[in-house]
């Protein structure tokens, strides 16, 4: 009896504890065991494509495969023979590494362990179907650059992760990037998806497209162009800018040893964007605006020009080269780059009205070009300007500018006046595909057209009969300016930035294009080693975008007077 009660009791016992696993704890354990076999694996969104004016694809993304193991489970793969040894032998002529490399990286307790990254879908396709126990793979996103050097400096770069660190990839992350979808299933042992099992799955949203106004083959040939001048001039660097006078849009925008996006170095900003130094004589043609719009002057207003000069609170200014005194008109000051000239009519100008003017065409503030790193440049309140100041702010100094500030000021005058913001993005990919163009800020008239259209007449004279003349274009008519300026390093170093910014064809504009070179060796002086540049870019791109030629000739203001 004795014997049988214990039995009846282990018997409830057993009953009690089946009811608790299957009635109370079942649910629970199963909920457990389910969580344990669900894995959620992230699916990459597709990064739109970068997309140069006409379509060609400056930056797209590929996909690829990072190949982990799972120590553990691969350990317990195989139950006769050596798990790891095996798995190397396969894996290695697959993955292009010697088995007796790869063996060391799959021992261990490690969870996750990555043994190959960025494989081609069907090397990934070979792994899987090996079906090795504990080896898996990783579905990731490799960004390509197909041009690479090419508008690197404009199209930046992404990082490891697949986020842009640099130039557009980083201003248009967020557009770009999409969302990534996600992939939620069980799985057994194996590490293999359960055929039956829960799945939920929710698709990736695609990036979207960017288009830049950026010429690929244009902008290709200057990017040639200029580091072949930077090497011929020693150099420091160069920057080159091609815009479109009338939309603002950017055609080219180069640097000297551009990077290759595909394999960066570093991620410094474009110095077109970001370096400021003063623009020297090109800023000429503001205080040149200016005087024409108040009246104070007119292109062939008659002045004796001295090599030196004095202004009433004794600052004394000297021209670049000594010189007799000279019967020069207004155009013949612009002409031949006379400093003491500029000073002595310029100084009729309010300080603040050269603050304003200088102001109006766009110094002192960022251009809005729609790169990282754009700098405004330095203009100093009126009254903060010192007794030198006030005048040398009339030919380019006590002011600082970055090369597509420099540019907007001729790109304003070839437009009649108006300036409108310079951009690098065309237009961006809504959400049903189709390109929307970018929202810019409105134009604005800065001078009346006739002040331009008369600045960018005397602008001619200096190509034809000034210091510009080896900017010449056979051809096409040319209005442009040099510019031999400074440039303050740290420690008090000074450098010298030549330049050259021109206007084609002057009869009925299109292209702006500045040529900057930052410490020359050959020669300091924009007429030598950047006018020469100007002239190619601009050919080139004359004929590239089927700019007919000038249909005119020029008629120029006199230069002297009797």
């Amino acid at each position: 009896m004795v014997l049988l009660g214990l039995t009846a009791a282990a018997l409830a016992v057993c009953a009690g504890k089946l009811v608790y696993v299957q009635a109370l704890a079942g649910p629970e354990l199963a909920a457990t065991a389910l969580a344990w076999r669900t894995v959620t694996e992230e699916i990459p969104a597709e990064r739109g494509e970068i997309l140069d004016r006409n379509g060609v694809v400056m930056a797209t993304s590929v996909e690829r495969w990072n190949i982990a193991v799972d120590q553990r489970q691969l350990a317990r793969w195989k139950k006769d023979g050596d798990s790891v040894a095996d798995a190397a032998e396969l894996l290695g002529p697959i993955l292009g590494v010697p088995p007796a490399e790869l063996g060391p990286q799959l021992i261990g307790d490690a969870a996750f362990r990555y043994i190959a990254k960025g494989v081609a879908p069907e090397v990934y396709e070979q792994v899987m179907d090996l079906r090795i126990l504990g080896v898996f793979g990783e579905r990731v996103s490799q960004r390509l650059y197909p041009n690479g050097t090419t508008a690197g400096n404009v199209l930046g770069f992404v990082g490891t992760d697949g986020y842009g660190l640099a130039g557009l990839e980083q201003v248009w992350e967020d557009t770009l990037a999409g969302t990534p979808g996600s992939d939620t299933y069980e799985r057994g042992e194996d590490g293999q998806r359960i055929p039956t099992g829960r799945e939920e799955y929710v698709p990736a949203v695609p990036g979207r497209d960017v288009q830049l106004t950026i010429d690929r083959d244009y902008q290709y040939t200057v990017q040639q162009m200029l580091d072949a001048q930077v090497r011929a001039t020693g150099a420091a660097w160069g920057a080159v800018e091609v815009v479109d006078v009338r939309t603002g849009e950017v055609l080219v925008l180069a640097d000297s040893g551009a990077i290759d996006p595909n394999d960066p170095a570093h991620a410094e900003p474009s110095r077109a964007v970001s370096y400021t130094y003063e623009p020297g004589s090109t800023a000429k043609a503001i205080t040149m605006a200016a005087i024409l719009e108040t009246g104070i002057a007119t292109p062939t207003s008659p002045f004796t020009v001295p090599y030196q000069y004095t202004t009433p609170n004794g600052q004394t200014f000297k021209d670049s080269h000594e010189h007799p005194t000279l019967p020069l008109t207004l155009t013949g000051i612009l002409a031949e780059s006379s400093n003491t000239g500029t000073v002595m009519v310029g100084q009729q100008l309010p300080r603040q009205v050269r603050h304003d003017y200088l102001a109006k065409f766009g110094f002192g503030s960022r251009t809005g070009i729609g790169l990282p790193g754009e700098t405004g440049g330095l203009l100093h309140d009126a009254e903060d300007w010192d007794g030198r100041s006030e005048f040398a702010v009339l030919f380019g100094q006590a002011v600082g500018a970055t090369t597509v500030q420099n540019t907007q000021v001729f790109a304003t005058l070839a437009n009649h006046g108006v300036r409108v913001q310079p951009h690098v993005v065309a237009a961006v990919e809504d959400e049903n595909g189709v390109m929307q163009p970018v929202e810019l800020e409105e134009p604005r008239q800065v001078v009346s057209a006739e002040t331009a259209d008369t600045v960018l007449r005397m602008l001619e004279s200096a190509v034809l009969d000034g210091t510009g003349g080896k900017a010449a274009v056979p051809g096409y008519r040319i209005a442009g300016k040099t510019g031999t300026a400074q440039a303050f390093e740290p420690g008090g170093v000074i450098k010298v930035v030549a330049s050259f910014i021109g206007v084609a064809p002057a009869d009925d504009p299109r292209l702006a294009v500045n040529v900057v070179l930052y410490d020359p060796k050959s020669s300091v002086y924009g007429g030598s080693v950047a006018a020469p540049l100007f002239r190619d870019v601009t050919a080139f791109g004359l004929q590239h975008l089927g700019i007919p030629p000038s249909g005119t000739t020029p008629e120029l203001f006199p230069t002297t007077h009797s």
